[in-house]
This record gives structure tokens, C-alpha cells and sequence, in this order.
């Protein structure tokens, strides 16, 4: 393999070598149990975002906030600590920072006591002219606490000049651009609401009569409640004790949800969009067997997101799977202290090569995405050491070019191997004898539909093909919509 230095470097950042999961938010009205419950909604929901969690209940007279950096085992495992959420509603968040350092001032839900009572807020993506509405408000005499894009939200309800607090939650979200979901709790409502596109997801759920708001529906699943709906793109729902109301103030628009809850960020036990994730995984590694010409032994997906495509390759294919890479889930990120020769051993802490299923064979490796690739080229070379006579990857995602700001960590378009890379520089840098990305078209028929519409896409793919759906107001303006922090913005 022929390394550049920009590639090497790349190596020495495998913690950089992902996409990282943005947050969930769930919520839960008029349940005894509301804290309880919304700790398990957020046990459900730790898979999109491990950085921190927090839970604000009201008990009919006052609200208490209980905020973490942390899993959501570790903050809510105590009895003394759920005893002092108490209440039949609850807001909770599960946090991954997308904007804002990590510090407990960011933790969500925000809350604050307005003039119209008390209101806390979780959301769920990330508003792209967060920057600028910060800034036109602390010029207005705002007082900031965070360096959390979510913030703006509770500072425009404030000073909206409506006197309703449902209409002032319309004037803030008019004002923002980007994508969202979020749960907003006050002493007599719960407020969900997504963005007019609907890029990121939010359903509605019931259990003994109390309604519940979460990002997925596998947090429906552990507390045994049932799915009633998703919440519409651009739909605002207000939950009270006389039940569901729903508010549509946006002109309507189809729906572009991001594809990338499909292809890695939601449950495999979810439902997205009326369609299972596991089956629409599935159906991308069929797709991907279709597009891939390979002659190989065995198919051996990268774990865990890449198990799905895996198996719907190799039932396409008609090539054996197998567990050739077995995972460590006990390893985190702080356990690799920062030093080269640890870094070096980073991909082997986490996964292991199954010698006995690879040594010998012509192997086709499966995985979800390549970010950075760096992961790659080692996991490559581990199948090497481990006795295969070939190696062959293919990817059930089309090459990621373009940076997200909407609410996914990625980073910026020049390290991104797709975007300063062919794909026989990306086959050569990786180390495989053949490479195979999954087609824009592939990924749409995956999830159902003929292909990518070009007049009118069905899903936010932007990634993919540069085809953003939203003004990106602060990246414009030259802001860093990645990293919202007031240390910058003093500078």
C-alpha cells in the first residue's frame, strides 16, 4: 500500500473513524411512573449518544432536573436519584455532542422558568443558523448559559410577543432552520415537534392511557408501550389530559427524512417510516451483492452495524456467512490512552479476527460506511495476519463525500476519504483486492422505491450527493456549524 502523509495521519485518529450517533429524546405524560419510564425510554436510546443524558419531571407543582455526563445506567441507576424526579410527566435526552463542548451546562433538557411558567426542552439534531440566531439574541440582551444550539429555542419562546405558550413555540420553531425533533414539557403539556422535512424522527406512543414521545420505536418496546403514529414532518403535537392536538404551521412539503437512520444511527429493531430497519439493512447488502462481482468463499460482516448487509449479501450471493471479526463491547473510547503505540493496537482492542472462518479463504468483508478509512486499513490487515488468501470489501452505503449538518458528527469534506480519493486510491489505501460501495439508486431501493427521484429525492442524502435540503445559514456565513462554542465566538 502506498501511504501519502495526509493518509497517514489519517491512521493516528481511529477514534475519528466513525459516524457518531447525534441524540435521543423521549418523554412521557401523565404516567405515575413518568421518570421511571423515561430512564427506559433512554436505556433504549443509548445508541445515539453516550456523552451524557438528562431527565426534567414536573409533580404538579414543581419540575426537578437530574442531568448527567454519563451513560444512562450509570446517572439513573440510584433509587435516591429517580425518588427526586417525581410526577406523572417527564422529558428525557441521551446526549452525543453535535454542537457545544461536553460540559454539564449542555446536558439536556434545557430548562428555564419563563414568564408563562416553567419549560424544558430535549432536542434531537441540529439547527444550522444556530449561530446566527445567537448571535441576533445576545445582542438583544440575551444571557446565554450554554454553548448548546438547543438554547436559542428556550431564549425565542421567551421573547415571543404571543401570548398563548403554544403560539410562542410556533414563533421560535418558524425561526429555525435545519433539522429537529424535539420534547418540550411545561406544568400542563408535552410538546413534540419535527422540522418541516422531517430529516430527523419522532413517534408518538401510548401505554395505559399516557402518551409517550420518542425518537424511535424501540423505546417504545422496553416499557411495553404501543406505537400509535409518527409524528408528521413539519407537525407540531401538544399532549394534555384531554389527549392528542395536532398543529401543522408549515406550508407542506414531502417528507425527506435522513437515510442515514437506515443505514446505521436507528435500532435494527426499530421502525422507521413504516419500514423495519433490520429488513431495509438487509435489502442494501442484497442490493450491494447485486452491484458486487466478487468471487468469494465467505461473507464476514464488520460488527456490529454491518451484521444486516451481511446477511442479506450472502443470502443474494448465495456465500456462506460468517462471524469472522468478533467484537469487544467492553472496550471504551477512554480505556486507548493517547499514545502511538496504543493507538496502534486500537482496532484490535475492539475487534478480533476469528482466525478459524478466514484462514485460507477469499473473504468479502461487509460494513455499513467508510469515513475516514483508517478502521478499515487495519481491520484489512488483521484479516491478512489471520490467514486469508484474499480480501474484498464492499460498503451498504454509497461513498460519503459530503460533510452533515444536521445533527451527525462528521468531519470536515477534506477528511473524508470518499471526497479526496478515486475509488482505486480508496482500494489501494485500504488494502483490498476489490472495493465496492453500494449506489445512490441501490440504497433507494433498498428502502422501497424505484430509485433516487432526482426532480423530487424521498430521503436527505446530502452525504452522498451534495443535494442539502436546507439553508446552511451559519456554514455560509462562516461559522462552524460542527462546533457551536463561545470560546470561538470570543475570539
Amino acid at each position: 500500500m502506498n501511504h501519502s502523509n495526509e493518509t497517514l495521519a489519517f491512521e493516528l485518529d481511529l477514534d475519528g473513524d466513525t459516524l457518531h450517533e447525534e441524540c435521543g429524546v423521549f418523554g412521557v405524560f401523565g404516567h405515575e411512573d413518568a421518570a421511571a419510564l423515561t430512564a427506559l425510554g433512554l436505556h433504549a436510546l443509548q445508541h445515539r449518544g453516550q456523552e451524557a443524558c438528562g431527565i426534567v419531571s414536573f409533580d404538579g407543582k414543581r419540575f426537578q432536573s437530574e442531568r448527567r455526563i454519563g451513560l444512562v445506567g450509570d446517572a439513573f441507576s440510584k433509587a435516591s436519584t429517580m425518588e427526586r424526579l417525581r410526577g406523572r410527566s417527564a422529558v428525557g435526552h441521551t446526549r452525543y455532542s453535535t454542537t457545544g463542548e461536553q460540559m454539564i451546562r449542555n446536558v439536556q433538557p434545557m430548562f428555564a422558568e419563563l414568564s408563562t411558567g416553567g419549560f424544558a426542552v430535549a432536542h434531537n439534531g441540529n439547527i444550522t443558523n444556530g449561530l446566527a440566531l445567537r448571535r441576533e439574541l445576545v445582542a438583544d440582551g440575551a444571557i446565554c448559559q450554554s454553548t448548546s444550539d438547543t438554547e436559542a429555542v428556550l431564549h425565542l419562546v421567551a421573547r415571543s410577543r404571543q401570548r398563548q405558550l403554544v403560539d410562542r413555540f410556533i414563533d421560535a420553531i418558524k425561526a429555525l432552520e435545519g433539522a429537529y425533533s424535539l420534547v418540550c414539557l411545561t406544568a400542563k403539556k408535552m410538546i413534540g415537534a419535527r422540522d418541516p422535512l422531517g430529516i430527523r424522527p419522532l413517534v408518538l406512543g401510548k401505554l395505559n392511557g399516557a402518551y409517550i414521545l420518542s425518537s424511535e420505536t424501540c423505546a417504545l418496546d422496553i416499557i411495553g408501550a404501543d406505537f400509535v403514529r409518527e409524528v408528521e414532518n413539519g407537525e407540531i403535537v401538544v399532549i394534555t389530559d384531554k389527549g392528542v392536538h395536532s398543529i401543522k404551521p408549515f406550508p407542506p412539503v414531502p417528507a425527506r427524512p435522513c437515510i442515514f437512520e437506515y443505514i446505521y444511527f436507528s435500532r435494527p429493531d426499530s421502525i422507521i417510516g413504516g419500514r423495519s430497519v433490520y429488513q431495509v439493512r438487509k435489502e442494501m447488502g442484497c442490493e450491494l451483492a447485486r452491484e458486487a462481482k466478487a468471487d468469494v468463499d465467505v461473507v464476514i460482516p464488520v460488527p456490529d452495524s454491518g451484521v444486516p448487509a451481511a446477511l442479506g449479501f450472502s443470502q443474494q450471493a448465495g456465500v456462506p456467512f460468517e462471524l469472522g471479526i468478533i467484537r469487544n463491547h467492553y472496550v471504551g473510547r477512554t480505556f486507548i490512552e493517547p499514545t502511538q503505540q496504543i493507538r496502534a493496537l486500537g482496532v484490535k482492542l475492539k475487534h478480533n479476527a476469528n482466525r478459524a472462518v478466514i484462514n485460507d479463504k477469499r473473504i468479502m468483508l461487509v460494513d455499513d460506511s467508510i469515513v475516514r478509512g483508517t478502521t478499515s486499513v487495519k481491520i484489512v490487515q488483521m484479516m491478512y495476519e489471520a490467514g486469508a488468501k484474499e480480501v474484498h470489501m464492499a460498503i451498504a452505503s454509497p461513498p460519503i463525500t459530503h460533510p452533515d449538518f444536521y445533527g451527525i458528527d462528521t468531519p470536515e469534506q477534506k477528511a473524508l476519504l470518499a471526497a479526496t480519493h478515486t475509488l482505486e486510491e480508496m482500494r489501494e489505501y485500504i488494502g483490498v483486492k476489490s472495493l465496492t460501495f453500494l449506489s445512490v439508486d441501490g440504497i433507494y431501493r433498498a428502502a422501497g422505491y424505484e430509485g433516487r427521484d432526482p426532480n423530487r429525492p424521498q430521503f436527505t442524502d446530502h452525504c452522498f450527493t451534495g443535494d442539502y435540503p436546507t439553508p446552511l445559514t451559519d456554514y455560509n456565513e462562516g461559522g462552524n456549524p460542527h462546533q457551536l462554542s463561545l470560546l470561538a465566538e470570543a475570539g
